[in-house]
């Protein structure tokens, strides 16, 4: 006879559009935006389909200013309403960051994309809650020359950084470690005195991605609420159809040498 009660996995919903706030240096009363809701519950096989009402039930109990504190509360209501043993939730949104231009100061909007995640498991009822933003930005390539004249030149990057703290942890400030250690920030507005800065700086200065995620990887080390993080970055290099790699990760339990 089959054993009934054996468990199953990835029970439950993936991107459900959903309006709600998330936290915001900038603002105490949080950003608007819409998130896409990932849920999945580790449950007894005898799970009814209309279990799923309980998901978006609770998310609409929560749904004001998403952040460390909200996420452990619900993410315990999941595991409690679906008697289940592990829970993982996904809130993937997007961002807004009002920036000023490097030489003219003019105000632009930047999107990025974030995720708050959330897990807890039955056996030590700890709920574990992260951060990840993904900032695209500027670095050399690193087949530049930088002895030869115009021999810089840069690449676009995206940097994929996620931390776990048992404290709020705000995207601005992800935002600008990141910003503070590329070769050049990534705006959405750029004046032509900009531009013209931009383009004098990629081709004069010198920060490849490898210095860039070293140099990251230890100001997060500095961060005393930060239990763990990862750092990743993708690059997409103008002279190659293929993209490159590189990334650092410490937990709580593996620390970085």
């Amino acid at each position: 006879m089959k054993n009934e009660k054996r468990f199953m996995q990835d029970v439950g919903m993936t991107d459900l559009p959903f309006p709600m706030k998330v936290l915001s240096r900038e603002d105490t009363e949080g950003q608007f935006t819409i998130a896409n809701i990932s849920i999945a519950a580790r449950i007894m096989q005898e799970f009814e389909a209309r279990w799923i009402d309980k998901f978006i039930q609770i998310v609409h109990q929560h749904r004001e200013r998403i952040g460390t504190e909200t996420l452990k509360t619900n993410i315990l209501d999941y595991m409690k309403e679906l008697n289940a043993t592990k829970v993982k939730g996904d809130f993937n949104y997007p961002f807004f960051v009002e920036k000023e231009t490097p030489v003219s100061k003019e105000k632009c909007l930047v999107r990025y994309q974030c995720t708050y995640s959330a897990s807890v498991a039955k056996s030590d009822l700890k709920p574990k809650v992260s951060l990840k933003v993904t900032v695209p930005c500027i670095t050399t390539y690193p087949a530049s020359s930088p002895d030869k004249p115009g021999g810089l030149f840069g690449q676009m990057s995206m940097v994929d950084l996620e931390v776990q703290s048992q404290k709020d942890m705000f995207p601005e400030d992800l935002i600008e470690i990141v910003d503070k250690h590329c070769l050049v920030p990534v705006y959405s507005f750029l004046t032509e005195e900009d531009q013209d800065f931009v383009i004098k700086k990629v081709h004069s200065e010198q920060k490849t991605s490898v210095v860039m995620v070293d140099e990251i990887k230890e100001d997060l080390a500095n961060i005393r609420e930060i239990e763990g993080y990862s750092v990743s970055c993708s690059n997409f290099g103008m002279l190659h159809s293929y993209s490159t790699f590189i990334g650092t990760a410490k937990s709580m339990w593996i620390p970085l040498s």
